[in-house]
């Protein structure tokens, strides 16, 4: 009741203030955003994607990226990560705002899984995270060391992104990324014609954790500092290996 009433209050400050004039309001709604895709921290795309070619299955089966598509997403593993690739979908739910409500979203939901510190539901048009699959008989993400706020590397052609695990989806299906995570990466963000079909990696360091849940900041520290480490593994291996 208290976050109807302050949003009544806020409606009747706006009738009341002046607005753009009506030809102006029109061309900035009717003008879609560009994506502006940007690389976060040292670490390439190209060394991470280096550190992912095989894959060690640990989930039991397959996911779908739709749900009539047929199941073909394994998730896979290293010692300290879990990864898949697959397509990415938009994630909208969460803490309404301009981007993501009910109106732009017609499947929104105000809720996310996980929620901030202060209690309130993670945002997802500021807020960079992946969904991971509802726990099933498939994988079960908890048993790897993956739960809200662990840190993850999205990877999508030369680009990387660091996000948090902010939201669970469904049982079946993977690939699904908040509208944030998406328009960083360049991606077309809208829930409805937006997202990539395929060529997306998401890489989740097992054990890792952003603090708080809502720090991009935090997210962007703790992935760099382990997307080096990890990247630096490969690198001392195979020098042993030669040497």
């Amino acid at each position: 009741m208290r976050v109807q009433s302050l949003t009544l209050a806020v409606a009747g400050l706006a009738l009341l203030a002046p607005g753009p004039p009506p030809a102006a309001a029109s061309r900035s709604s009717d003008v879609p955003r560009r994506p502006v895709a940007r690389q976060e921290g040292s670490v390439s795309a190209a060394e991470l994607l280096s550190r992912v070619r095989d894959c060690t299955p640990v989930s039991r089966g397959r996911y779908r990226t739709d749900a009539d598509t047929p199941a073909t997403i394994p998730v896979c593993a290293t010692d300290g990560t879990v990864f898949w690739t697959a397509d990415m979908d938009i994630d909208c739910d969460g803490r309404p705002g301009p981007r993501c409500n009910s109106i732009t979203d017609p499947a929104f939901s105000p809720a996310t899984a996980f929620q901030q510190s202060d209690g309130r539901y993670l945002s997802a048009e500021s807020l960079p995270f992946i969904v991971v699959p509802g726990v099933s008989d498939i994988w079960n993400h908890r048993d790897h060391g993956v739960r809200g706020g662990s840190v993850a590397a999205v990877v999508y052609r030369d680009r990387v992104q660091y996000a948090v695990v902010g939201d669970v989806g469904p049982r079946e299906i993977i690939g699904e990324a908040s509208y944030a995570a998406a328009e960083a990466l360049g991606i077309r963000p809208d829930p409805h014609s937006g997202g990539v079909a395929s060529g997306v990696t998401y890489i989740v360091f097992k054990d890792s954790r952003a603090t708080p849940i809502e720090s991009h900041t935090s997210a962007v520290e703790v992935g760099e500092r382990l997307a080096r480490t990890f990247v630096a593994e490969a690198g001392a291996a195979q020098a042993g290996a030669d040497g």
